[in-house]
């Protein structure tokens, strides 16, 4: 089963970044639509990728429009770019994270306890009944509508979170439910970059990121349990791409 065609939008090429490390990341606590702060490796990551960022994308020599969630941890993210690009930052709630219901505030072993076929359901990629907050197509819904409002631009960078970004990779690479997850989940400031080219989208490139950050930049993040669903444990701290292995929200 294949997703419908996601709408003509008013750019060609969007770079979907996720903000950078939160404590509740680095706990393995779902956030949901809850607010947390970045926590100092997570400030540390933003502005460590920010200037990768501008490069790898080629984003200054093109015009750029910012988006982000109006939730302060993609917000502040975003900030770290607007402030080199000198372009202004625009928010849409309609891009924060897939609301989680119940389960928002709770570590994943919590959830495990508490709703045990939930979590069940969740670690293998079928839908969760029971918990409130919102539906895949829901969230589907509300980040086309805004992908749609987009500023015209050469590029837009559009700066979300681990659930919500994963529901826009897939739709605008046309992958229907029976493919969700078929792509990992994008660290704490990492980015995918996609591409409309032959009437389709085309993803150029997955969970990059600006790598370790520099020696003393900010203090290494605990070392975290494994992760049920990716295998090895990981620091989720100094490295982005080793986040989303580890944190609640990343798999939506």
């Amino acid at each position: 089963m294949t997703a419908p065609a996601p709408p003509e939008l008013p750019v060609t090429r969007l770079v979907v970044w996720r903000h950078g490390r939160t404590g509740w990341n680095a706990a393995g606590r779902f956030q949901g639509q809850l607010d947390p702060p970045l926590d100092a490796v997570g400030r540390a990551q933003a502005a460590h990728a920010a200037p990768h960022l501008v490069a790898a994308a080629g984003l200054g020599n093109r015009s750029t429009a910012v988006v982000a969630s109006d939730l302060g941890r993609a917000a502040d993210t975003a900030r770290a770019l607007t402030a080199l690009l000198g372009v202004p930052l625009q928010l849409d709630a309609r891009l924060r994270e897939h609301g989680m219901g119940t389960w928002e505030g709770l570590t994943r072993d919590e959830v495990a306890d508490r709703y045990p076929e939930q979590y069940a359901d969740w670690l293998a990629g079928r839908p969760v009944r029971g918990r409130g907050g919102e539906e895949a197509p829901a969230v589907v819904a509300r980040v086309l509508a805004a992908l749609a409002d987009l500023p015209p631009a050469d590029v837009a960078v559009v700066v979300t979170h681990g659930g919500t970004s994963g529901r826009m990779i897939e739709t605008l690479l046309e992958l229907g439910p029976d493919h969700r997850r078929v792509f990992g989940p994008l660290g704490n400031c990492a980015w995918s970059e996609l591409a409309r080219q032959s009437g389709r989208w085309r993803l150029l490139r997955h969970n990059a990121s600006a790598g370790p950050l520099p020696e003393g930049l900010a203090a290494p993040g605990p070392r975290l349990r494994a992760d049920p669903e990716q295998g090895a444990p990981g620091a989720a701290g100094d490295r982005p791409g080793d986040g989303p292995a580890q944190d609640a929200d990343a798999a939506g």
